[in-house]
């Protein structure tokens, strides 16, 4: 059974009756410190460690850092005026996360950016393998559009991360 949850309440409870935790986005030492407290809160409550840690992640590869750059800003380019944008106000203002969404990590999926998968494929490659050492080792892809972009995915990182 995978469950996430952010809060304190929420890691506790999960951690009492969940096989794996999934957590949003994050840096390489945001996720180091989770995983470990998750992990600590698991065997405290149930005798071991998570079978699996997942991360949600946007991932942009191209054949530049410059290229991939340029499809990230263009993806979140943000119109305080349209609908979208009071539905992250929204979403803000009732929420208990332990890290401040931006608007910019919203308006692709909650924290999934902040992992920074976006550049070439050599380069998210070694960032995955910096999240596996920290104790990640599940990945929730979100990309869009969904097919071109997992196409992409499958051929040109794919290869370089293998599987495990």
């Amino acid at each position: 059974m995978y469950a996430g949850g952010e809060s304190e309440g929420g890691r506790e409870a999960i951690a009492a009756f969940s096989d794996s935790y999934v957590t949003h986005g994050g840096t390489v030492d945001e996720l180091r410190k989770k995983v470990a407290d998750v992990n600590a809160r698991r065997e405290r409550l149930q005798g071991a460690a998570f079978d699996s840690i997942g991360m949600s992640a946007y991932v942009i590869i191209r054949d530049s850092e410059a290229e991939a750059r340029a499809e990230l800003e263009r993806i979140t380019t943000i119109n305080p005026d349209s609908p979208g944008y009071a539905s992250f106000e929204e979403f803000t203002k009732h929420s208990n996360l332990d890290v401040e969404v931006s608007a910019r990590e919203y308006s692709v999926g909650t924290r999934a950016l902040r992992p920074e998968l976006v550049g070439t494929p050599e380069q998210v490659a070694e960032k995955i393998r910096a999240y596996e050492e920290a104790g990640v080792n599940l990945l929730l892809i979100q990309a869009s559009p969904l097919h071109e972009e997992l196409e992409r995915i499958a051929t040109d990182l794919f290869p370089l991360v293998g599987k495990n």
